[in-house]
């Protein structure tokens, strides 16, 4: 099967930083882990000043996908957000959402 990483930056709605983490934590993750290929999730919080440019994101949410077929699980999860099954909030801001599927170019290099 192929590993893939879909990066999700984003920020919560002014007012609405609470909200935003706890629906991230408590429903959304576990949510979309419910999707098949769809196999792990983490979020980050910015750490500090940019190292390089501007930050127009505090946080990311990175999701493992575990299949050949990782389209079909980002349809699936568009198809879950319409229907509800995948509940989406007020709480993040929908304006400045980044989303990308990434796959791994070459090996994974350790020391």
């Amino acid at each position: 099967m192929g590993k893939h990483v879909l990066v999700v930056l984003s920020n919560p709605t002014d007012g609405q930083e609470d909200a935003y983490n706890d629906w991230y934590d408590n429903t959304h993750l576990g949510e979309v882990l419910q999707i098949p290929g769809i196999t792990a999730a983490q979020r980050f919080e910015i750490n500090g000043a940019p190292t390089r440019g501007e930050a127009a994101h505090k946080y990311m949410a990175l999701y493992e996908l575990d299949t050949d077929t990782p389209q079909a699980s980002l349809d699936e999860l568009g198809v879950r957000v319409q229907d509800g099954r995948v509940e989406m909030s007020d709480a993040i801001d929908g304006k400045t959402i980044f989303a990308s599927l990434f796959t791994p170019h070459g090996e994974r290099m350790t020391e």
